[in-house]
């Protein structure tokens, strides 16, 4: 039942951001520290101990595939928008930590690139896989 795959969800998300809550505390910080990321990779273990147990049916796989597909992306654009405000109104030392992070991810991209094996390109489509596509 996708219902069951919806409160596996929230389930998972209310506990996550309790965990936040409480580790925001514990560092002395006014907020939530890392919620959505807790409650994402429990979200993540849960339902694949339940899969493995076979006591995670398709439907409820449903709910949460539905669910995640919504929420991630708009909790993502959230804290981007508010990281963007913060930076413009937190001063200048906010907006050269910004910077220097997309300087030194654009310069590990080549570093990235060469992890792993070169792979072998793909075969070219035949007659019949260009019809079905």
């Amino acid at each position: 039942m996708v219902i069951y795959g919806v409160a596996a969800l929230a389930l998972c998300m209310l506990v996550g951001t309790l965990v936040g809550e409480l580790l925001g505390e514990a560092l002395g910080v006014d907020a939530n520290v890392g919620g959505v990321g807790f409650a994402m990779i429990m979200l993540v273990l849960v339902t694949s101990r339940l899969r493995r147990k076979g006591k995670f049916p398709e439907p409820s796989e449903q709910g949460v595939l539905f669910w995640s597909a919504m929420y991630i992306p708009i909790v993502i654009a959230m804290a981007a928008t508010q990281n963007v405000v913060k930076a413009v109104t937190g001063g200048p030392m906010a907006i050269l930590a910004g910077l220097a992070a997309l300087v030194a991810g654009g310069a590990l991209v080549p570093a990235v690139a060469r992890i792993g094996k070169p792979a072998e390109p793909l075969a070219p489509l035949t007659e019949q896989e260009k019809q079905e596509a």
